[in-house]
This record gives C-alpha cells, sequence and structure tokens, in this order.
C-alpha cells in the first residue's frame, strides 16, 4: 500500500479514497492532488515518487510539466490585458505584429487564437527541433506558416502554436521582456504560485519526471486521435503533435524545461493549479480578474462535434475547455487538462479550485478518468 500524505477536511473523504484508488487499481506511481472550496484548502494529498528511478519521495509542493493545462495561464494573461485595455479579444494579431500578417494570417484575431478557430495549429514544413527551445527562431517559424483552413471558419485545437502566438501577443501587448515575465508579475506572484516557464539551472533536479502509465485496467485510448495520426502521418493532426520531433521526445530534459513554451510546458504543482483556478472560481477574488470578465472562462464560444486536430467533441470558452466528469451537472464549470493526465478545474457555481498532476502518463485525448475520478468523488462530497 502506498503511503499517502497529506490532509483532508471532515466531509472530503471520499477524495481520499478515489485518491488512493489510483495508487490501488490505476497504477499512478507518483502524483499529487489539491481542492480548495470557499478559500479553504480541504484536500492536499500526494504519494509515491518523482524520479524515474522511484528513489525520491513525491514532496508535498513536487512540480512537474503540466502540458497542455499550461494554456489556461495563457488564457489569463490575455484576458488581464483586454480588462485592462491593453488588447481588445477582435483585434487582429498583425496590428501587435506586423510580421504576423504573412501568408493569410493578417485578419486572424486574438479570439480566433483563443478559441482555436485561427487555422494555424502546425508547421507545414520540416521543423529544426531545436527551434521550440529558442524565442525568436519559432515565433519567425510561426510568422511565415499559413493557415490549415480560413481563419474563423472551423475549429481545431492549436497543441503548441496556440501559445506562441498569444504569448507573443502578451509581451508586445504588455511591453514585458518575455511571456513567463509577464506571468511571474501579473499571475503568479499575486497568488504565491510557483508556476513557472521556462526553470532556472538550480531548479531542474527538483522536477518530476514524466513516464508513461503501466495500468491494469487499462485507459481510454486516443481512439479518434491516434487513428488520425496513424492513417496520415503528413497531415494536420501528426504535424500538430510532432513537427518538430522534439515536441514529443524531450519533455524530461533541460532544454525542454528551460524554454518557454506557453502551450505546453508550465512547470507547476497540484496546489499551484488549484490556487489559480479558486481564483477564478470564487467572484469576490479579484487578484486575477474582475467580475467583468471572469464568464469568459466558462461561457461557451465554440463548439463542434468533431475538432479537426482532435477528432472528438469539444466545447470552448475563451481559452478553457468545458468539460464535465460523466453523471455530473453543473453551470459554470471550466477547465484545461494536460497530455498524459494533469488537470485544473474550477466550479464558480461550487465556489472551488481543484488540480490534479500525475507523472504517469495516460492516453486520454480530453479529461483523463483518473482526474476524472477524483473530480466526481468532490462534487459528491460538495453535494451530499
Amino acid at each position: 500500500m502506498t503511503l499517502i500524505n497529506g490532509h483532508v477536511s471532515p466531509g472530503f473523504e471520499p477524495v481520499q479514497q478515489a485518491f488512493e484508488t489510483l495508487f490501488l487499481e490505476y497504477g499512478e506511481i507518483g502524483s499529487a492532488v489539491t481542492l480548495i472550496h470557499e478559500g479553504e484548502t480541504v484536500v492536499n494529498l500526494w504519494a509515491g515518487t518523482r524520479d524515474k528511478e522511484g528513489q525520491h519521495p513525491w514532496q508535498e509542493n513536487t512540480r512537474l510539466n503540466v502540458f497542455s493545462v499550461s494554456k489556461a495561464v495563457v488564457a489569463v494573461a490575455v484576458l488581464q490585458l483586454v480588462e485592462r485595455g491593453a488588447l481588445s479579444l477582435d483585434q487582429k494579431i498583425a496590428e501587435l505584429w506586423p510580421e504576423f500578417a504573412q501568408s493569410g494570417k493578417q485578419d486572424i484575431t486574438v479570439r480566433q487564437v483563443l478559441t482555436h478557430r485561427s487555422g494555424v495549429n502546425a508547421f507545414h514544413p520540416k521543423v529544426p527541433d531545436d527551434a521550440i527551445y529558442d524565442w525568436q527562431s519559432i515565433t519567425g517559424w510561426i510568422a511565415e506558416e499559413t493557415p490549415w483552413w480560413t481563419p474563423g471558419e472551423e475549429q481545431g485545437y492549436s497543441p503548441l502554436l496556440y501559445g506562441w502566438i498569444l504569448g507573443e501577443v502578451v509581451r508586445r501587448a504588455s511591453g514585458c521582456d518575455s511571456f513567463n515575465a509577464y506571468v511571474q508579475q501579473h499571475i503568479a506572484s499575486p497568488l504565491g504560485l510557483n508556476w513557472t516557464f521556462g526553470l532556472r539551472d538550480d531548479e531542474l533536479a527538483e522536477i518530476a519526471d514524466v513516464t508513461g502509465l503501466k495500468s491494469p485496467r487499462g485507459q481510454k485510448s486516443g481512439g479518434l486521435l491516434a487513428e488520425a495520426i496513424s492513417n496520415d502521418p503528413r497531415g494536420l493532426t501528426a504535424k500538430a503533435f510532432s513537427n518538430p520531433l522534439s515536441l514529443m521526445v524531450g519533455t524530461n530534459q533541460p532544454p525542454w524545461r528551460q524554454a518557454q513554451i506557453p502551450a505546453a510546458n508550465g512547470h507547476a504543482s497540484a496546489g499551484d493549479l488549484a490556487r489559480f483556478y479558486a481564483a477564478l472560481a470564487d467572484t469576490a477574488d479579484l487578484r486575477l480578474l474582475p467580475a467583468s470578465h471572469r464568464s469568459l472562462c466558462w461561457e461557451e464560444q465554440t463548439h463542434t462535434e468533431r475538432d479537426k486536430v482532435l477528432h472528438c467533441p469539444i466545447s470552448l470558452a475563451a481559452g478553457f475547455m468545458r468539460i464535465l466528469p460523466e453523471g455530473v451537472q453543473s453551470q459554470r464549470y471550466f477547465c484545461h487538462p494536460g497530455a498524459g493526465g494533469s488537470l485544473g478545474y474550477g466550479d464558480n457555481s461550487e465556489n472551488f479550485g481543484f488540480g490534479y498532476v500525475s507523472r504517469a502518463m495516460g492516453l486520454s485525448i480530453t479529461m483523463d478518468e483518473r482526474a476524472e475520478l477524483l473530480l466526481q468523488s468532490v462534487y459528491r462530497c460538495l453535494r451530499g
């Protein structure tokens, strides 16, 4: 039996039971979960190990690459600048970034990128592996890229380019030296988060390594996504995830960890995710966004029954996904999953923020079944 560390407030014991189940039945090897309800941390649990050899125990504040969970930070950075009048959602990106106007992108708006409707989802030509580690290089490649469809006409998830495009918008609109500099000043510091894009040398040894999940219960496979990549290895979906190949194979290495890849390489703990979402779910908490702009996090902006990249139904708010755990009904919920299983989730109707991180990477496209199991227990606790 894996030792579970941390605490659970009275009434939330089912969340701990669900967390224990992940280690007993789902092949979990190192993870953490945090729940903040009405401003109080009612669940804060961690267990397992954080390194490949299984020698170093997971700690309360252990961080790891949370992959696309990072996109929520990008979205909030954009929404903050909109609220301050430095941006508008329907502003053309080329107004801030003139080089972006090349190759049919002159009319693409901030909103279209934020809601994955820009058509700038993947690189057409082969991109050098090391380009993703250099901001100037990768934004130069993006400036030359051509949309895969007429911007605004289709919805298709942008796994990586989303972050560099909007990150450059944030950098230019704010005047900050880098995307991470903006995040630290306006998002991480106000909430006391240790959520970073681009790690220092002295931070590298503390980061959890990710590896594949070996689950005796099995997982929902990538399904249509895996099929699309296999059937068309030179098509949009394949290129979105594997051009360049370093997008797939570099995530435990220092070059990846020390670069700024806003859509996919934020390094954070479960507590960081929960505090971030709790600040958005609690309308009285004005540290990230005022109530006037908060609803953009959960109000549907676009929906499709078959996303052109993920090949499954996707509902999107302004930079957030709208996914409910099976069997749960709610109104003002919002989240963003990350590759492998990590999840940040908030519910304004129930006033909670939730964070789950795992170094054992599953195969789910959107909400991992481990995160779903935990969230189902959360809703049961809150609703009796």
